[in-house]
Formats: C-alpha cells, sequence, structure tokens
C-alpha cells in the first residue's frame, strides 16, 4: 500500500480523544465489527468486482476506514457545531445510538460489491440485513434492533443512489463517502492502465482535511494539483452533498497548489 493511502489524511475520529457525543457505545461496537470474521471477509472480498475487474477506484477495507473515520469526524464537527439529528431521535433512542448508525452504515455500505458494481447499494441491503441482526443482538431489545437497523440500512441505501437521505445520519454517510477522494485511491487502477475520469481524477487530488469553519460548522479544504481534480470535487462530492440535509453546515473548498501559471482552475468554493 502507498504511504498516500495508509495515511488518511486530514483530521481523522480518534476513539481516545473528547468528542461532542457519546462514544462509549460506537467504540464497543466497532469493537466487535473489528474483530468480527465475517464483516472483515467482506470488506477484502468487495474490491474484486470494482478494483480487479472494473479498473474502477478503491472499495475495500482502506476506503471503509477512511470513509468510516470521516463520518465520525464530520459528525463530530458537526455535533460541535449545535446541529441536531434526528435519525435516533425519531424513534426515540438514545443520543449515543446517532455515532452507531453512523459507523455501521459506514461500514457496510459497499459490501454489495461482491454482488456487482452496478447498483452496489441494493445488494448491499440484505447482505447487511443479516450481518446487523447478529452485531446489534448484544447491545439492544427487540424493538430497538428493528430500529437501529432501519436507520443503518437506510443511510447504506441513500449513500449512491436517487433516494435522498431522510436523516442527518445517513447524510453524513452520503458526503463522507465521497471525502474519500485522495489519489492514493485510484493507485492501483492506475498502475494497471485505468484512466477512466473517475481514476485520473482522483490522482489529480492531494489532500482532504476536515475542520471547524468560521461560519460553518464544518470546512472541507480540498489540495489538488491539477484542474482533473474538478471532477471529483463538483461532480462527485457537490451531488453526494446535494440534498444530503447538509449543505447548509458543510462549506467545501477546493485549491490547485500547482504553481507553473497553467492553472486552469485555481479555486472551487461550494
Amino acid at each position: 500500500m502507498s504511504a498516500d493511502r495508509a495515511d488518511t489524511a486530514g483530521r481523522i475520529y480518534d476513539p481516545s480523544a473528547d468528542h461532542a457525543f457519546p462514544d462509549d457505545r460506537v467504540n464497543a461496537v466497532l469493537d466487535l465489527v473489528n474483530d468480527d470474521e465475517e464483516i472483515q471477509a467482506y470488506l477484502n472480498a468487495q474490491n474484486v468486482n470494482p478494483v480487479t475487474r472494473k479498473q474502477y477506484n478503491d472499495h475495500g477495507a482502506k476506503h471503509i476506514d477512511i470513509v468510516r473515520n470521516r463520518a465520525l469526524c464530520l459528525y463530530d464537527l458537526l455535533k460541535q457545531g449545535g446541529v441536531e439529528f434526528n435519525g435516533a431521535a425519531d424513534h426515540g433512542l438514545d443520543e449515543a445510538d446517532e455515532a452507531v448508525i453512523i459507523a455501521l452504515a459506514a461500514t457496510l455500505h459497499d459490501i454489495g460489491h461482491v454482488v456487482h458494481r452496478d447498483s452496489h447499494p441494493y445488494y448491499s441491503i440484505p447482505l447487511a440485513a443479516d450481518i446487523l441482526d447478529r452485531i446489534l443482538e448484544p447491545f439492544y431489545d427487540v424493538r430497538e434492533t428493528v430500529q437501529m437497523k432501519g436507520e443503518v440500512l437506510h443511510a447504506i441505501l441513500c449513500h449512491h443512489t436517487e433516494e435522498d437521505p431522510l436523516t442527518l445520519e445517513a447524510g453524513v454517510v452520503r458526503v463522507a463517502d465521497a471525502l474519500d477522494m485522495e489519489r492514493g485511491r485510484s493507485r492501483i487502477p492506475y498502475k494497471r492502465g485505468g484512466r477512466g475520469i473517475n481514476t485520473v481524477s482522483s490522482q489529480a487530488i492531494e489532500t482532504v482535511t476536515l475542520t471547524t469553519g468560521d461560519d460553518y460548522p464544518v470546512l472541507v479544504e480540498i489540495t489538488m494539483n491539477n484542474a482533473a481534480g474538478v471532477y471529483q470535487v463538483d461532480n462527485l462530492l457537490k451531488a453526494k452533498l446535494t440534498d444530503s440535509g447538509l449543505e447548509k453546515q458543510v462549506r467545501i473548498v477546493a485549491l490547485n497548489s500547482r504553481e507553473d501559471g497553467d492553472r486552469i482552475v485555481e479555486r472551487i468554493e461550494l
């Protein structure tokens, strides 16, 4: 694995840090997830169709690790900014369950790739549903399990489909999925000759950083080395931010770091 892929870059969720949300429950769930043989098998197997067979960007274990970290970081920044989430709250569940919904959806959102890259969210639903029954059981009663399961599946479905998120938890997962865009993600398909727009544009992205904004709860700063990165920012990230429920909470600034005077695009703000 290249160094730029091994380093998730920017701010990430630190389980040992103080957060703006109760994190004991999500940490306990993630401990179970990380030790679960079936989940880990899916995270490895789900990269074959997109990368090996279609020369598409990484959708394996490293992608999941980055998306989950950025989802929880995004959630933390939003909570610090006073944003109130509705997924768990609408069911009368605990505030601590918001992060659990986000973490589990981020972990399982792409397992449908083991069936096919195309329409993979719809394949992820039944596969994730079976796993969730087992993962949720130690932490919730029957009623709570049904509620949590529904919220996690909702977030999985909405991460890459025309269905708009109805909860902010789902919106966080949707946006975080697009925040894994640095060049390391496209290293393998690019090395194998893949030159599709997703691969080439990802090669242009150097860093993605999440911080607290001056006028927004979250500032996403993106550094790119040529104009090809605009596709990642405008066509992918902007598309996922639109109708996510977070449009007024997240500001995106992309800068072209190229210094040779041949910069078609210097700065983008969304």
